[in-house]
């Protein structure tokens, strides 16, 4: 998430829409004994400089071979293609809904006609239907259908 501060003139007219004098008044309904006087904090660090105590902090983790995996059902260690968190995060794939805009849902039109096609490619069929919204829709299609087809 991108953290956006709030300019001081931003803190202003929040607090006066709030017709408050300052921060304080948001937690001047907190009981005094709830409160905290001071905290102990050590000295600000830079980015770099934070990144640089994370990674001297994990190399003190114990590490586990590559051959152990405690994950079970089949889940182990297994390499992701950097491009991967790029695609799914793309809202063409986590997203079935499409914006408002017509030209911002072109890539998710574009991506279902061509995901239909190959279908229709792969199975031989004339046509292939992908307008279900997503997983648990599907289920619930195909379990109807299923009823539908075997009376059960």
């Amino acid at each position: 998430m991108t953290y956006l501060p709030n300019a001081d003139a931003e803190r202003a007219e929040m607090l006066k829409a709030l017709e408050l004098d300052s921060t304080e008044g948001l937690f001047k309904h907190l009981p005094a004994a709830l409160r905290l006087d001071r905290i102990e904090l050590p000295e600000p660090l830079s980015e770099v400089e934070l990144v640089q105590y994370f990674r001297e902090l994990g190399r003190l983790n114990t590490r586990i071979a590559p051959s152990h995996s405690f994950l079970g059902a089949g889940a182990s260690r297994r390499f992701s293609p950097a491009i991967v968190n790029q695609v799914i995060s793309r809202p063409d794939f986590y997203t079935t809904y499409t914006p408002y805009q017509a030209e911002a849902s072109q890539g998710t039109l574009q991506a279902t006609y061509e995901f239909q096609t190959m279908i229709t490619l792969l199975t031989g069929l004339d046509v292939a239907n992908a307008s279900l919204y997503d997983g648990a829709t599907a289920l619930a299609e195909a379990t109807a259908m299923a009823v539908a087809h075997t009376s059960r």
